[in-house]
């Protein structure tokens, strides 16, 4: 697992020095740079959302879908984005979420910290809070979190199980998840995952659609939905998934 993390975090590294560096967040490999068919990052935000923003917390947006369009975020909530980067969703949730609510920023790299905190002084949100570690080790106590949003990262991790049991430990009862994603065809196997795209371009680590719920339920998790937005590579889907914790 150590190895898979150093190659993630070393690329989202280079691309947290790009976009302070001046760049447009796009380094040599990664979500941004897929086929100029495929749709990523900030495109998939509104204009009204991004004119909300500081520039460098949109450029360095290299998701898959925007989970605050799907996560209903309410006044008072606390929320946890699980691979903040550069801020965008964290800003944005809490904007939504209000002065009374509260929303943490989850990143191992200290480059995307630094830069998501200059992003959300920019912005003037004083209820963030941005944490290092990793998604398999939540920083957080149990039954901390109302809702959990996340674009396009759990596909990175090299032990998604402790991420879906971390999930649920950090959630109250009754919490729920709001989550873009990466989800492979039934069909595909591991192998022919991978000849589609590299881990760090979000593609090679993804679980199928089966994989994803049998997840999610084995971990605690009801109402599980895992729909397909939009078509990232040959057999491969951003998806929506919501869920529930029990």
């Amino acid at each position: 697992m150590s190895e898979v993390r150093e190659q993630v975090r070393e690329h989202y590294r280079e691309v947290a020095l790009d976009v302070q560096g001046g760049g447009d967040g796009c380094c040599d490999s990664g979500c941004c740079n897929g086929p100029k068919d495929q749709v990523w990052g900030a495109e998939l935000y509104a204009a009204a959302e991004r004119a909300e923003l500081p520039d460098a917390a949109v450029l360095a947006s290299l998701g898959c879908g925007n989970p605050i369009a799907i996560a209903e975020l309410r006044e008072g909530e606390t929320v946890l984005d699980l691979g903040s980067g550069g801020g965008i969703d964290v800003i944005l949730s809490a904007r939504r979420v209000g002065p009374i609510g509260r929303a943490y920023g989850l990143d191992m790299t200290d480059e995307m910290l630094e830069l998501a905190r200059r992003n959300a002084a920019e912005a003037g949100v004083g209820n963030v809070e941005f944490l290092k570690g990793f998604i398999e080790d939540v920083p957080l106590p149990r039954g901390s979190v109302d809702v959990i949003i996340s674009n396009c990262v759990i596909n990175l991790s090299a032990d998604k199980t402790m991420v879906f049991e971390e999930m649920r430990r950090v959630l109250r009862p009754g919490g729920r998840l709001g989550i873009t994603d990466v989800v492979a065809s039934d069909g595909l196997s591991p192998a022919e995952r991978a000849e589609r795209g590299s881990l760090v371009g979000c593609i090679a680590g993804a679980l199928s659609f089966a994989e994803y719920r049998s997840g999610l339920e084995h971990a605690g998790f009801e109402d599980v939905e895992i729909e397909p937005t939009h078509a990232v590579a040959d057999g491969m889907h951003s998806a929506i998934i919501r869920a529930r914790r029990s």
